[in-house]
């Protein structure tokens, strides 16, 4: 079962994962996918952006409360959205990622919220060890429906030729960084996102694995269109008519 999510539009872009060992992390990440991108067609600031957020969070505690078997049901988030101030917006909570690719040079833009990045930060772990740790797909933040919940947005500016790489921790997990780098450095972002997929399968990734890819062009503000411009992957597709009505 695939429990990641995503989507695409003009105006930005996410990676949802939907957590493991608990129920129904296919319907968080793709209830959570959704609400974010429906009815949205254009920039964002950063205040509506975590009120989209947190009404997406409600989503998925008003799907609990008419089920409750699907309690303890969470998934992480990274979103990338263009501002209205022609920044960019970097949402994020949980161990999906964010990576820029700049110069030739990829860097990683958001901090995974898992035990062992608390393990690299008080130096008991060394951070090359981090993908052979035992317990590193567990995870100390997410979106579950709780009062609680949050995410970090940070902004960016938009700098042209920038090449932006969301993905889950079914490619971040399984490959070093410098390979992900040179999966994601040719062709065009479809061709950059595909090769790094590819890659992760061939290392033998045992999770999930979706990987976005979007470009920086300054110019002229093309045209947004509508909702109908969104494009969804993974569990977000597969549950695109069924189980997500608007709480």
């Amino acid at each position: 079962m695939n429990q990641d999510a995503a989507f695409v539009a003009p105006w930005g872009c996410a990676v949802a994962d939907g957590v493991g060992g608990g129920p129904a992390g296919d319907l968080a990440s793709a209830a959570l996918v959704h609400r974010l991108a429906a009815g949205r067609a254009g920039p964002v600031d950063a205040e509506s952006l975590a009120v989209s957020v947190r009404a997406a969070n409600w989503d998925l505690r008003a799907h609990v409360e008419r089920d409750p078997s699907l309690h303890g049901m969470a998934t992480t988030f990274t979103g990338l959205f263009v501002s209205d101030d022609d920044s960019l917006l970097l949402a994020h909570t949980g161990d999906s990622r964010a990576y820029v690719l700049r110069g030739g040079l990829l860097t990683q833009q958001t901090r995974d919220d898992s035990y062992v990045q608390v393990l690299i930060d008080r130096g008991l772990v060394a951070p090359d060890a981090a993908a052979s740790h035992p317990r590193r797909n567990l995870i100390t933040a997410s979106l579950s429906g709780s009062e609680r919940d949050g995410v970090v947005v940070a902004e960016h500016a938009a700098s042209h030729g920038d090449r932006w790489v969301l993905c889950s921790d079914g490619l971040s997990d399984y490959l070093p960084q410098d390979a992900i780098a040179a999966a994601v450095r040719g062709g065009d972002a479809a061709e950059a996102a595909s090769a790094a997929v590819s890659l992760a399968l061939e290392s033998g990734t045992r999770d999930n694995v979706t990987v976005v890819v979007c470009d920086v062009e300054l110019g002229p503000a093309p045209s947004l269109g509508s909702s109908r411009t969104v494009s969804f992957y993974g569990s977000a597709a597969a549950r695109f008519t069924e189980d997500l009505e608007s709480a």
